[in-house]
């Protein structure tokens, strides 16, 4: 028998790749399952499509590569998944699976695979439709139990009441409508460990605290939009994000910041996508400027002055 020699600490986890993405899929779950309640059919399309696309997409790169198949991890799934749940539910099947193949191929697999990517695949999936297509993002919320409504999201409109935003009883992305849907998958995330809590707080306090300093609604920022769907799901990922502690705080404070800006000065109204995005960017930066205490290591002892 052979023995690995490696260096301290020595840390025993059941926690694997795939056990933390089933973790993530079971708490989307609510979001599916309030998804398709208010929009039908065509929302399970949608999720269906994105999915099987993202999950093709890797298995096929990875035989063609002659890499080891690794779509059993089901990072590919939540991938696909999350794709399907911030698009509208009316998006066209083949632009959700040019999206999904996009997320694998260029932004996860070009840069080799699984933990090596520096974007966040379904944003950057996400920011790369809205600049294709931006006819079919803006639009097509409007289906199953909205048919006979028109206008714009409550993002836009600003005219929802707190409970039909927490209901998710508005128009909207798949996923990102129903709160209280996310906030049953945040505790779900919490309790089994799955995601600090620091990220989603901090985003979230973040907004809100510069938003009531510009004026805006402090429920209307949370609420509306995807921002809940983003600091939960999005900005948690574990390989765009910082591994600091100190990082992950102002992470999340500037993803908040750079939502409510984005949503208070720019001509775009939902700065979701590209916030958590730039901030991917800032990732390792800050890591390098926020270094936590190497396990054991003590600093060395000034020697007295004579």
């Amino acid at each position: 028998m052979s023995l690995i020699l490696s260096s301290a600490p020595h840390i025993k986890t059941k926690d694997t790749t795939q056990r933390l993405m089933l973790n993530v899929i079971i708490s989307l779950l609510p979001c599916v399952a309030a998804g398709v309640y208010y929009f039908g059919l065509q929302a399970a399309i949608v999720l269906a499509v994105a999915v099987v696309s993202a999950v093709a997409a890797e298995l096929v790169w990875q035989v063609l590569a002659h890499q080891k198949v690794r779509v059993y991890d089901l990072s590919a799934a939540v991938t696909g998944l999350l794709i399907g749940l911030i698009v509208p539910p009316a998006a066209p099947w083949w632009m959700v699976a040019i999206g999904s193949v996009f997320a694998i191929i260029v932004v996860k697999q070009l840069f080799g695979g699984i933990g090596d990517n520096f974007l966040n695949p379904a944003l950057t999936a996400r920011a790369v439709l809205l600049a294709s297509w931006p006819a079919y993002m803006t639009a097509g919320y409007n289906v199953g139990r909205f048919d006979a409504v028109t206008g714009a999201t409550p993002l836009l409109s600003g005219t929802a009441s707190t409970m039909d935003l927490l209901m998710g009883n508005v128009t909207g992305a798949i996923g990102e409508t129903c709160k209280i849907a996310i906030l049953l998958g945040l505790v779900y995330l919490l309790v089994t460990r799955t995601i600090r809590w620091e990220i989603p707080v901090f985003t979230v306090a973040s907004a809100v605290v510069l938003g009531a300093i510009l004026g805006m609604d402090p429920v209307s920022v949370v609420l509306s939009g995807g921002l809940l769907f983003g600091a939960v799901y999005m900005a948690t990922d574990y390989v765009t994000s910082p591994m600091t502690r100190g990082g992950q705080i102002i992470y999340a404070i500037g993803i908040g910041a750079l939502i409510v800006l984005i949503r208070k000065f720019g001509d775009y109204p939902e700065g979701v996508t590209y916030a958590i995005l730039l901030m991917n960017i800032c990732a390792p930066l800050l890591d390098r400027m926020i270094p936590e205490k190497v396990y054991g290591y003590k600093k060395a002892k000034k020697e007295a002055k004579a």
